[in-house]
């Protein structure tokens, strides 16, 4: 902080007349700023400086006036010196505000204590307490200086004082703690000789005015419930009790927590908060038209202190509910958390915080000339020269150039969040695009004039398009929406005719339109949702691109519609995975839910779609390969299994050990990294544990990873899992030792299930235990083999495979097919069994391409037709991914498509198997 060019003196008329009232006071000032580089105020110091006044027989609300003065005057002179900075002084005077509030309480609770008894609840039995809650900047811990203190006052339960004596007259508890808080009140906020301690604002009780001072718990939660107002939410969302006991406090907030926290992501607070902004606004307006010389507020202006306030605050009303980070009460602890999460660029959010020290700043001069409570500018020059001084300037000029480019800056990015987005129109450009139909659609719109629209529009089938407009209006699920959704939802479609309309391909209008009323009838019962789409229209284009280009996309998305939030913000959509970053927040976000079953459950669920929904987007984009986006795929299986076996063996009873000697194997196309969008999970579980509880534990452990994986909860289901390929099947052990295993692998185990092997490797749980398999792995791969009997087998089983997959249709189907993408893998894991024992390198986890390019450079096969077969694999699974997303269910196209593929597929299944036992 720039230090003043002036005295405290000389910018403090406040500090001036305190300072000359009485002798000494200047060096009181000096004593206790002198010795500190922090005004560190904490109860101890408070206490000692409280005891000195009381000793000499001061009365206690005295005593906290002068207390108070003489802190303020501290803080002043330290501020100005540019000793002390913003978190330094708003700090002190929370520490302070809250030492009066707890000192006070329980001096004249002992008073009403001793005249009517200790209040009991009528349930519990036990005595309670009076709750006294920060709101506002107390309950934030970024008081001003010269701000009142926004109180609410509650209590647990209702019932009646016990009295001890004849003495003493027993009131209900509501009444008791009625009385108690006037007293609060007024020995706070009374002014006296030495002025006061602060000013208590009262209005952000339930009923504010009109309403009890004092609530309990069950009057607060009803009224939470059936009468609770947005502003409300934004008012609770800062509110820190000051006093009570920890138990009463814990259940207060389980009580405001879901009035505030939404469990979605609520994109309905950004035109609450927008309206209530409007109505500060205007009454600014107001009184600023009434009283001219009052203009300039630093706070409630544009591109002032609220704006920001707002800024921070909307992202925790959306988000807090899911994100426990953004339940911060500091508005500069929240903005950093949003630079941190990327909910805002870090670039903008150093502004921010420059803009907000600085107004706050700016504030504190404003409030040091007379110790007011003023955001606002003083009427004449000669204050205003002070202020500038006071903050540093050497005129008012340079300080209003200053202040201009910080509130500049906060009204822009306010103005980028709040701007009605609502009951906008389609942009100019968009209905240029759609050669200026003849007007926007309404719900009373004849299917003739819907056609009308459209045509003008340039959808192809006009009619047909019409027509489903038509139906979605009339059905059942949107005739019984509010009127508000129902707005919200016809602005919508209005704002993505144009878009639909101008995809090039003719073709995909109809079946685009189609997806994206599906997923709009699916949302239109969660407001919140509408309200996200309404207030970022560019998200509604992202939406329509992406399920034009897939109908899986769709699909996925109507499924899973709480992934509208990854649209928000392409840099992050379109960023690389950082998977190390990702597994600590996976195991992060599951540490807030410890012995939460079903909420863990969730949080690995909403992972994963929206990790995978990132990837969807840069694949339906052309970012990513088939190969690349195979790799991410299987990574991210990798983690979440590894998180899932952790998370409930934490939970396990009688475990004994922090971390289990169980290993998870991966097979198929987890084990060979090929994983697609919605591949089973193939694996075996292994244990190496001598302690003799270990044999059900890890039974235990992996019957509910399988529920962990496969149960449906409201975010869907995690993976489908196929255990088929342990040790005897299905008529095996769930779980196996890996002694057991390696036998079995040694000395019992099918040539298929040594194929197996070939895409097989460690996926998550001990290391050791993942080492020792690989080990195991090579060895049984590297195994000398009858060529003759490995050649009978391995055809023996492709015949089975291909009987248990007949193709009755006039298309080539990709997977199963002779040529097909099985052939390759057989061909592959051939050429491993029948020659590993001399090429060991052939043993390598590296893929079918990579494998099939290698057998080429080892001569094993033709260089030429290795590569040609490699691409062929990669063409097949293009295609194969292709299907999928488009919603088909087997991986079919024209076989003159691909001839080439086949054709070489075939050729060299027929040299392999042809020269396999020379």
């Amino acid at each position: 902080m720039t230090p003043s060019l002036l005295s405290s003196t000389a910018a403090s008329r406040y500090f001036a007349r305190w300072v000359n009232a009485e002798a000494g006071r200047a060096g009181q000032v000096a004593e206790l700023a002198k010795p500190l580089t922090r005004l560190t105020v904490d109860q101890t110091l408070l206490k000692h400086l409280l005891q000195k006044e009381t000793d000499s027989g001061m009365p206690l609300p005295r005593a906290m006036r002068r207390l108070r003065n003489l802190l303020v005057c501290t803080l002043i002179e330290r501020d100005l010196r540019g000793l002390a900075d913003l978190d330094e002084v708003v700090s002190a005077i929370t520490t302070f505000a809250e030492f009066a509030v707890q000192t006070h309480l329980a001096a004249l609770t002992a008073g009403l204590v001793a005249l009517h008894g200790t209040p009991l609840g009528e349930e519990s039995g036990q005595p309670q307490e009076l709750l006294v809650l920060g709101m506002g900047k107390l309950g934030g811990c970024e008081l001003n200086i010269s701000s009142d203190i926004d109180l609410i006052f509650t209590y647990a339960e209702d019932g009646d004082t016990q009295t001890t004596s004849a003495e003493q007259r027993s009131l209900s508890n509501h009444e008791f703690f009625t009385r108690l808080g006037k007293k609060l009140i007024g020995a706070l906020s009374e002014i006296t000789e030495d002025g006061f301690t602060f000013r208590v604002d009262m209005a952000l009780r339930p009923n504010g005015a009109s309403g009890p001072l004092v609530a309990s718990f069950n009057m607060v939660e009803t009224y939470l419930v059936t009468q609770g107002r947005e502003w409300e939410r934004y008012a609770w969302c800062k509110a820190r009790a000051l006093t009570g006991r920890p138990e009463d406090i814990a259940t207060l907030a389980n009580i405001s927590r879901p009035f505030v926290f939404r469990r979605y992501l609520d994109y309905g607070s950004i035109d609450a908060m927008r309206s209530m902004h409007a109505q500060i606004r205007s009454e600014v307006k107001r009184l600023e038209a009434l009283h001219p010389e009052r203009s300039n507020n630093v706070k409630l202006g544009r591109g002032g202190i609220r704006e920001i306030e707002f800024l921070a605050q909307v992202f925790q009303l959306i988000r807090g509910g899911r994100d426990g980070d953004l339940r911060d009460r500091s508005t500069r602890a929240t903005l950093r958390t949003l630079a941190a999460k990327n909910l805002l660029d870090a670039a903008v959010v150093d502004k921010l915080l420059a803009a907000y020290d600085f107004l706050r700043n700016l504030e504190h001069r404003l409030q040091y000339l007379d110790d007011a409570q003023t955001h606002t500018f003083p009427t004449n020059g000669a204050d205003c020269l002070i202020i500038a001084q006071a903050m540093g300037f050497a005129d008012v000029a340079s300080l209003m150039q200053e202040l201009d480019k910080h509130r500049t800056l906060v009204d822009a990015q306010f103005d980028d969040i709040f701007k009605d987005k609502q009951h906008s129109r389609p942009s100019q450009q968009d209905w240029d695009e759609c050669d200026n139909p003849l007007h926007t659609l309404s719900e009373t719109d004849s299917r003739e004039t819907i056609a009308l629209v459209l045509t003008h529009c340039g959808f192809s089938d006009a009619s047909a398009a019409a027509q489903r407009l038509v139906t979605t209006w009339q059905s059942t699920r949107v005739q019984n929406l509010p009127a508000a959704s129902r707005t919200r939802l016809l602005a919508l479609v209005n704002a993505a005719l144009p878009v639909v309309a101008a995809i090039p391909e003719p073709e995909r209008h109809l079946p685009t339109l189609n997806r994206l009323l599906d997923f709009l009838e699916a949302i239109v019962r969660r407001a919140a949702y509408l309200a996200l789409l309404t207030e970022y229209p560019a998200t509604l284009h992202r939406v329509i691109r992406m399920i034009s280009a897939s109908d899986w996309a769709a699909k996925y998305l109507t499924q899973h519609p709480i992934l509208l939030d990854e649209l928000l913000d392409p840099r992050s959509l379109n960023a690389a995975p950082d998977w190390p970053v990702f597994a600590q927040e996976c195991k992060r976000q599951l540490d807030t839910a410890p012995g939460d079953t079903e909420r863990q459950m969730d949080i690995l669920r909403e992972m994963h779609h929206a990790q995978q929904f990132r990837l969807l987007a840069q694949d339906l984009e052309g970012v990513l390969s088939v190969e690349a986006l195979a790799d991410h795929l299987s990574i991210l299986a990798d983690i979440l299994v590894a998180a899932t076996v952790q998370a409930i063996w934490n939970m396990m009873p009688g475990r004994h050990r922090e971390t289990p000697l169980f290993t998870v194997i991966a097979y198929g196309k987890l084990g060979g990294k090929e994983l697609g969008y919605v591949s089973d999970l193939d694996v075996v579980f292994l244990y190496e544990d001598e302690d003799q509880d270990g044999p059900a534990l890890y039974a235990k452990l992996a019957q509910r990873f399988i529920t962990w994986m496969t149960s449906h909860t409201p975010a869907g289901i995690l993976f489908d899992i196929d255990i088929a390929l342990r040790p005897d099947g299905a008529s095996g052990l769930l779980v196996s030792s890996f002694g057991k295993f390696e036998k079995y692998q040694r000395e019992s185990a099918w040539l298929w299930e040594h194929q197996a092997l070939t895409r097989a490797r460690f996926c998550a749980g001990d290391a050791a235990i993942g080492e020792r398999f690989e080990t195991l792995r090579v060895e049984v791969l590297s195994q000398q083999r009858d060529a003759a009997r490995l050649q009978s087998e391995v055809l023996e089983m492709r015949q089975k495979m291909r009987d248990a997959h007949p193709n009755r249709s006039d298309r080539f189907d990709l997977k199963h097919d002779a040529g097909g993408m099985i052939d390759i893998e057989f061909l592959v894991q051939f050429l491993i069994l029948r020659h590993a024992a001399a090429y060991p390198q052939l043993t390598a986890d590296i893929g079918n391409i990579a494998l099939l390019k290698l057998c080429g450079e080892l001569g094993l096969i033709d260089g030429g037709l290795a590569h040609a077969v490699a691409d062929a694999y990669r063409t097949f699974r293009k295609l194969q991914h292709q299907g999928r997303l488009q919603g088909e269910e087997r991986a079919r196209v024209a076989a003159s498509r691909i001839a080439a593929e086949i054709s070489v597929v075939k050729q060299l299944w027929t040299e392999i198997f042809k020269i396999a036992g020379s």
